[in-house]
């Protein structure tokens, strides 16, 4: 094995290394185009039968990495491993790629262009076909197979272009801002056809500035921003960076229980919130009770991905996604 890959390459900013085989693992990867640097050292461990999120806003340099991983431009240094091979090109009929630039032939029959993509994966034609139809089927459109690309809507093309990254069986799919385009009844559809993939073990890692996909599918994310990763480890341990909230309503508005909150708790009213203490909440409860404060209501509310993304890529970041993602998918 190569010595620079000797070791599951995670970011230093995350304790933990991935567990299990990697399908893809990288170490900073640099990329430059006349002159600007796009992506800037680097590194990803994406567990096999993970799904794994790229976050970051538009020229973050998410599709430069994507690119480079599957050998499609070649990094200017660094060093990837796609399912245990140093040249990715070599195994191509393992990958199944969707980019984020969609084409299809416009004259070609929807069956027709899923058997295309299909070959070009090395699958025979005859397979293709057939394969085609079952998954038009399958996903309902089994009614559009016959219809040429031109004549399919731009939710049904989409949908075709994806049957064809998957029409030969890859164990990796890499899907580059798969969700871009989709109403929101067909962006349900492929999160749940994300999750029947990786629950056959297929290795599924995909880009995205929606940070409710991520959150809502990824065992794993990396965070890109200006072409560095800030983040890349589970989002459980993203999310635990910042402390849980709690909120407080007490049917007491002062009184001594009060030297038994947090420094810095904010009041409004009757309402208390302040960050979990260390010692977690019962010594706090203790303490309320035996103060007499009248607890009414008390929830703790854990930090979600969003939070996590403004903390640890900053708030320019994380307006530049905002401004990027539409109202009806922040949700």
């Amino acid at each position: 094995m190569n010595a620079a890959l000797g070791q599951a390459p995670y970011s230093r900013n995350d304790s933990r290394a991935p567990e299990g085989p990697l399908a893809i693992e990288a170490r900073g990867l640099v990329k430059r185009f006349d002159g600007t640097l796009a992506v800037d050292g680097v590194d990803l461990a994406v567990p096999e039968g993970a799904i794994y999120g790229i976050l970051g806003p538009n020229g973050a340099g998410k599709t430069t990495a994507l690119r480079m991983i599957l050998g499609i431009i070649e990094p200017d240094s660094g060093t990837r491993r796609v399912l245990g091979h140093e040249r990715p090109q070599d195994i191509a009929r393992l990958i199944g790629y969707l980019p984020e630039e969609r084409g299809l032939y416009p004259s070609m029959k929807a069956y027709e262009a899923i058997a295309f993509m299909g070959a070009l994966r090395g699958l025979p034609l005859k397979v293709g076909r057939e394969r085609g139809r079952e998954l038009l089927e399958r996903h309902g459109l089994g009614h559009a197979a016959e219809r040429q690309v031109r004549q399919l809507s731009k939710g049904m093309a989409q949908t075709v272009q994806l049957l064809g990254t998957l029409v030969h069986e890859p164990k990796l799919v890499v899907l580059d801002e798969p969700f871009s385009g989709l109403d929101a009844i067909n962006q349900g559809k492929l999160e749940r056809l994300i999750r029947s993939l990786a629950d056959k073990g297929t290795t599924v890692i995909f880009s995205t500035h929606v940070i409710a996909h991520a959150e809502r599918l990824c065992e794993g994310v990396a965070i890109i921003a200006g072409g560095k990763v800030p983040y890349a480890g589970s989002v459980d341990a993203a999310r635990d960076r910042i402390p849980a909230q709690v909120r407080l309503e007490t049917r007491h508005a002062d009184g001594p229980w009060q030297a038994a909150l947090p420094p810095g708790s904010r009041a409004e009213g009757n309402f208390w919130s302040f960050p979990l203490p260390e010692s977690g909440v019962e010594p706090l409860l203790r303490a309320l009770i035996e103060g007499d404060a009248g607890i009414l209501s008390l929830s703790i509310e854990r930090a979600g991905l969003h939070d996590a993304f403004v903390a640890i890529a900053g708030e320019a970041a994380a307006r530049a996604l905002a401004e990027e993602t539409p109202a009806e998918a922040r949700t």
